[in-house]
C-alpha cells in the first residue's frame, strides 16, 4: 500500500520534530541501503565513517515516524535479550534502552554493582563469555573505556557504550537527530561547546566533522580535551574542511555559534573535586549575554541532568532550548542501535537530508 505524505516542512514542525522528510512511504518495503551494521560494536563514534552515523540517525528517524507517529507496533527484536551493566547510576540512559528495547519486543536485563561488579568477582573475560551465551548484546555504562574494550575483545556479541570516562556515542546521536529535526540539516552547522573536556565533547570530537559541521569548543585550563583525540578530530577537520576551534574563552566558542552546548561540570566519580572545579568553570555559565555573540538561529542542548552553575533559567527553559525533545531522542536513537546492530532491517522512510 502506498502512502503519498507530505513532507512537514513548517518551522513549527521542525521545531518540534516532525522533519521526517516522508516521500513515498511504502509499507514493509525498505528502501534500498549499502550500510550493514549487524554484528557490530559501539563504543566509539570515531570507529564509524559518517554514512554509517547517518543510517543510525536515518533509522531513528524511521522508528520514530513508525512507532510514534503511526502508531505502528514493530516487534524488530522479539525473543532478544539485553544485559544492561550500569557501575554508574542513570535515568535517561536506563530508560530509554529499557523501554525501547521493550518496545520492539525484546527483553532488557538490567544489572547494578550488587549483581555484577566488573572485573573484581569476576575476570571480564569470563563475564563477557558468560553473557554472550544468554543474550543478544551488552550495553555497558562504565567508569573506564578499557572495560569496554576488553568486553567487546571475549564477547561474540555486539556490545554498546552506554557511557564511559572517555566517550558517550549513544547521547551524541540523540543530539544529532534533535538538530536534525529542529534545522532539517546538519551540514554547515557551527556546535559551540563550552564546559568540561569530557567525554561528551570527546563523542563530538569525534564525529562533526564527519557531518560537515564546525566545532568550537571552550575549556577551562586544565581541563582541555584528550591530547590523542584532539589531534584525530583535527585530522577528521581537515580532511572535511571544517573548523575546529579550541579555545579557554566561552564568548570566543560561542561568536556565531549556531548550538550552544554544555555538561555538568562535575561528572559521576568527580565529587572530590567539586570545590575545585566550580572555581575554575567561573565566567562558564551559559546566559543570554553567552547567546548574544551566537548566531541569530541559536539553539541550546544539554544532555542532563542540569545545575544552575552550568546554564541559567532563562536559557535552559527557553523556546530556543531543545533539552527535552533532546532528551527524548535519547529512546529514539538507543532502539535504532540495537536494531542496526542485531538485525537486517532497513528504514522505509526516505533518507532525511544531512
Amino acid at each position: 500500500m502506498l502512502f503519498n505524505l507530505r513532507i512537514l516542512s513548517n518551522n513549527a514542525a521542525l521545531r518540534n520534530g516532525h522533519n521526517f522528510m516522508v516521500r513515498n512511504y511504502r509499507c514493509g518495503q525498505p528502501l534500498h541501503n549499502e550500510v550493514r551494521l549487524k554484528g557490530r560494536d559501539l563504543l566509539t563514534l570515531k570507529n564509524f565513517t559518517g554514512e554509517e552515523i547517518k543510517y543510525m540517525l536515518w533509522l531513528s528517524t524511521d522508528l520514530k515516524f513508525r512507532i510514534k507517529q503511526k502508531g505502528e507496533y514493530l516487534p524488530l527484536l522479539q525473543g532478544k535479550s539485553l544485559g544492561m551493566i550500569f557501575e554508574k547510576r542513570s535515568t535517561r540512559t536506563r530508560l530509554s534502552t529499557e523501554t525501547g528495547f521493550a518496545l520492539l519486543g525484546g527483553h532488557p536485563c538490567f544489572l547494578t554493582t550488587q549483581d555484577i561488579h566488573l572485573g573484581v568477582n569476576e575476570s571480564l573475560t569470563d563475564t563477557a563469555r558468560v553473557l554472550s551465551s544468554m543474550t543478544d548484546a551488552v550495553l555497558a555504562r562504565v567508569y573506564k573505556q578499557s572495560d569496554l574494550d576488553i568486553l567487546a575483545k571475549e564477547a561474540s556479541i555486539p556490545i554498546v557504550n552506554g557511557l564511559s570516562d572517555l566517550y558517550h556515542p549513544i547521547q551524541i546521536l540523540a543530539d544529532y537527530l534533535t538538530l536534525q529535526e529542529h534545522y532539517g540539516f546538519l551540514s554547515g552547522l557551527t556546535l559551540s561547546w563550552i564546559g568540561d573536556g569530557n567525554n561528551i565533547l570527546h563523542s563530538i570530537m569525534m564525529s562533526a566533522a564527519k557531518f560537515g559541521m564546525h566545532l568550537q569548543a571552550a575549556t577551562p585550563k586544565g581541563y582541555e580535551p584528550d591530547p590523542s583525540i584532539i589531534k584525530l578530530a583535527e585530522q577528521y577537520a581537515k580532511e572535511n574542511g571544517t573548523k575546529l576551534l579550541l579555545t579557554n574563552d566561552p564568548l570566543e566558542a560561542a561568536h556565531r555559534g549556531n548550538v550552544l552546548i554544555t555538561d555538568t561540570w562535575i561528572s559521576m566519580g568527580q565529587e572530590e573535586e567539586k570545590k575545585k572545579r566550580l572555581q575554575a568553570f567561573q565566567g562558564y555559565q551559559v546566559t543570554m549575554k553567552t547567546a548574544k555573540v551566537a548566531a541569530s538561529d541559536w539553539t541550546f542542548l544539554h544532555c542532563l541532568p542540569r545545575k544552575p552553575e552550568e546554564v541559567d533559567d532563562e536559557v535552559f527553559y527557553s523556546p530556543r532550548s531543545l533539552v527535552f525533545p533532546e532528551a527524548e531522542n535519547r529512546k529514539w536513537t538507543i532502539m535504532a542501535v540495537m536494531v542496526s546492530l542485531l538485525t537486517d532491517y532497513s528504514p522505509v522512510l526516505q533518507k532525511p537530508k544531512f
